[in-house]
């Protein structure tokens, strides 16, 4: 495999890990989370076959009579990888479940409407109000409004 093909899997493996932390960090939809969690876990696989690769190296079964001359592949990424795989399907599969019921609950997939849903619920079932945010002000509004006529004339009065 030349230069060029390692150095194009290389910059592969990390942009789609990038796009994975990228759509995880900045999705709100829980499908998409769950989409771009799969695809760091792809980016994470492909960078640990590339780790284990080695030029000209032949694969690391040794068949009675060969003599151990060879350079062989490092096989433990490649176990890691597999295991990696069967892991992340069930996280995958796991994930999707909890997301389908999420939905059948709530009704959406928006993480944000979800959790204004979720803290209602939790509200209703304790018993408890709602939790309001501590910068409002307490009484209402501090100041009388200030009604257009009296603006007219603090502007004449100015002049």
């Amino acid at each position: 495999m030349s230069e060029f093909a390692l150095l194009t899997l290389l910059i592969g493996a990390l942009g789609l890990i990038a796009l994975g932390i990228g759509g995880l960090v900045l999705s709100r939809n829980l499908f998409r989370i769950v989409l771009a969690l799969s695809l760091a876990e792809a980016g994470a696989n492909l960078l640990l076959v590339l780790v284990g690769f080695r030029r000209d190296a032949v694969a690391p079964i040794i068949e009675s009579g060969q003599a151990l001359t060879a350079i062989m592949v490092d096989p433990i990424p490649q176990a890691m990888v597999l295991t990696a795989i069967v892991i992340g399907v069930g996280v995958q599969a796991l994930a999707l479940s909890l997301a389908i019921r999420a939905y059948a609950a709530y009704g959406t997939l928006d993480m944000s409407v979800m959790r204004r849903r979720m803290e209602a619920d939790i509200d209703a079932a304790a018993g408890a109000q709602p939790a309001t945010s501590l910068h409002a002000p307490a009484g209402g509004r501090p100041l009388p409004p200030i009604s257009a006529p009296r603006l007219a004339h603090d502007k004449g009065a100015q002049a």
